[in-house]
């Protein structure tokens, strides 16, 4: 252990007249702690939203969409046997995208309708957690399901949101009626389609605006409430890799040729995590000011040491220190302070962001209220994630600060003048 590491540790240790540079000290690695932490947890529950929202909106939504220029697609099967042989697709169904309103009494609300295959949807897309009935109720036909009324079993299913079912005060097996946007003529002028479907399921994605809005029919009961004949909005796939989907959905434009397009879900979604990583970012550069401050108050702490040392400096260097030797000591006085702030810190915000979501559901039974209402954001739950790549560069960047200022007190001590500092000695 070199001289000047072990002058810089009793430098650290306060005396009666060095108490208010002790504490000075002690504010640094408090703010550092402070910094670092607050810094590795923003930065998880930021990575935490990404994740949990990509997650939510690849499960309820697939990875690439094909459809056809001018409306609907006529020849959806021969689409998927030329989609099905591209490399990197895992899996293909058709499905139809449409608006209506659903009807339960005088309870009347707008929803998206869509219509999906039993047979392949749920190898493309995820409805979440079915918190009553289950997918297989939609099937077409009569169903022998306990619970269901006689006279309901030979209506056509329908799946629904968790919100969306709240918010019309619909039951699992409730009859509730789809009021279409185009209309039927009649002697009396154009009337609203309106038919009867029995709720045989109802999910929950986890996410606040699919569950209020989102309605599910099977898809040849979809073709005929909205007189689609054999046609489908488009084709829904799901790939292996959700980062190559954009060159995937570019490589089935290339094999389908026009009238076919593709979108990937990246596209769909740009303006949503392109401000989300804008925000991480910005988020990332205010935290980092808390460090910053801490740094400045390593910087006068050291200034401070300089100035109670200025004897002990000259007597070192009287007896051979360098100047070299003399920077030493109070680079690494602050790199210890910065150290034990970066640790400390790292390892609070490490213990809070693994155990975040526990700890909020504590604090909002504790206070009684919601952290996140699902009606106001996205998410129903705050989510973390801890990527270490990011922890690393926090680290490194605040033992950076840390080093960089001790430069100007070190540099200064190194050059005083023995003979000047034990003149009135």
């Amino acid at each position: 252990m070199s001289y000047e590491f072990i002058i810089s540790l009793r430098y650290l240790r306060a005396r009666r007249k060095q108490v208010f540079v002790s504490i000075i000290t002690f504010i640094s690695i408090a703010g550092i702690f402070l910094g670092v932490a607050a810094l590795i947890i923003v930065i998880a529950v930021m990575n935490g939203f990404e994740t949990d929202l990509r997650s939510k909106i690849l499960g309820i939504n697939s990875h690439v969409v094909v459809m056809e220029h001018g409306g609907g697609m006529r020849q959806h099967s021969l689409v998927m046997q030329e989609v099905a042989r591209i490399p990197g697709v895992v899996a293909a169904t058709p499905f139809i995208y449409s608006q209506a309103m659903l009807k339960n009494g005088n309870n009347v609300t707008g929803i998206v309708l869509r219509g999906l295959s039993l047979a392949d949807a749920m190898k493309v897309i995820n409805l979440g957690k079915f918190r009553e009935g289950k997918l297989e109720y939609l099937q077409d036909g009569k169903r022998d399901i306990p619970g269901l009324k006689l006279d309901h079993s030979g209506l056509p299913g329908i799946l629904i949101g968790r919100e969306l079912a709240k918010n019309l005060g619909v039951f699992l097996f409730e009859t509730v009626h789809i009021v279409s946007p185009s209309g039927v003529s009649t002697p009396m002028g154009m009337v609203p389609r309106m038919k009867p479907f029995v709720v045989v399921g109802i999910f929950e994605s986890g996410f606040y605006e699919y569950d209020s809005t989102l309605a599910y029919i099977s898809l040849k009961v979809c073709q005929e409430f909205l007189n689609m004949g054999d046609l489908v909005t488009g084709i829904e796939i799901r790939v292996d890799d959700i980062y190559k989907a954009d060159r995937i959905a570019k490589s089935i434009e290339k094999k389908l040729g026009y009238p076919y397009w593709g979108r990937n879900w990246m596209e769909m979604n740009k303006n949503l995590f392109s401000a989300l990583k804008l925000e991480k970012r910005v988020m990332f550069i205010i935290l980092s000011l808390i460090v910053i401050v801490a740094a400045f108050n390593i910087i006068s702490a050291l200034i401070m040491i300089v100035m109670e040392k200025n004897r002990d400096i000259a007597i070192l260097k009287t007896m051979g220190a360098t100047r070299a030797g003399i920077m030493k000591i109070f680079i690494f006085q602050g790199l210890i302070v910065g150290s034990i702030g970066t640790l400390f810190g790292s390892l609070a915000g490490l213990g809070v962001a693994f155990n975040l979501e526990g700890l909020s559901r504590f604090v909002e039974r504790l206070f009684g209220f919601k952290i996140l209402p699902g009606e106001v954001y996205y998410l129903s739950e705050l989510p973390s994630q801890v990527n270490f790549g990011d922890v690393g560069i926090i680290i490194a960047g605040t033992m950076l600060i840390s080093f960089l200022s001790t430069i100007y007190p070190s540099w200064r001590a190194s050059r005083l003048d023995p003979a000047e500092a034990l003149r009135y000695e």
